[in-house]
């Protein structure tokens, strides 16, 4: 299966998730992903483009791009917004070891997106938000 970029546009908005996952999933699936990493890319896809739609534009108005290059070894995904700077990695883990009722809110989603990804980088390049993350696998 050769590389192919294959890229969805969509408003910011989390009534869009379900599209988000659909592209997402077709390419997976496609590419004989395992139902196990699959369920884990879509677990860390839904928290990222949910964080894109909650808090990227201050107006709550804008576009994100979900690009993705899959192969029956591989896939990268990258997010793209024109939104507010924010670099997530940038903030420390959070203390899973502290109760919920003490532990302050925010943070859980990119920690789980780091921990179920090989790898989760970002980089904030002409005026967007570029985050991305890989997973390794063997196609079934």
């Amino acid at each position: 299966m050769e590389k192919k970029l294959n890229v969805l546009e969509v408003t910011a908005d989390v009534n869009k998730l379900r599209d988000v996952l659909d592209f997402i999933d077709s390419l997976l699936e496609e590419a004989g992903c395992p139902m196990k990493v699959q369920m884990q890319i879509d677990l860390a896809v839904e928290e990222l483009f949910v964080n894109i739609a909650n808090y990227a534009y201050t107006d709550g108005k804008g576009k994100a791009q979900i690009s993705a290059l899959v192969t029956k070894q591989n896939a990268e995904i990258t997010f793209i917004d024109n939104g507010i700077p924010y670099d997530p990695l940038a903030k420390p883990d959070p203390d899973i070891t502290l109760s919920a009722d003490v532990r302050p809110i925010g943070g859980l989603g990119i920690f789980l997106s780091k921990k179920l990804m090989d790898e989760v980088t970002y980089k904030y390049e002409d005026s967007k938000n570029v985050l991305t993350i890989k997973k390794q696998y063997q196609a079934v």
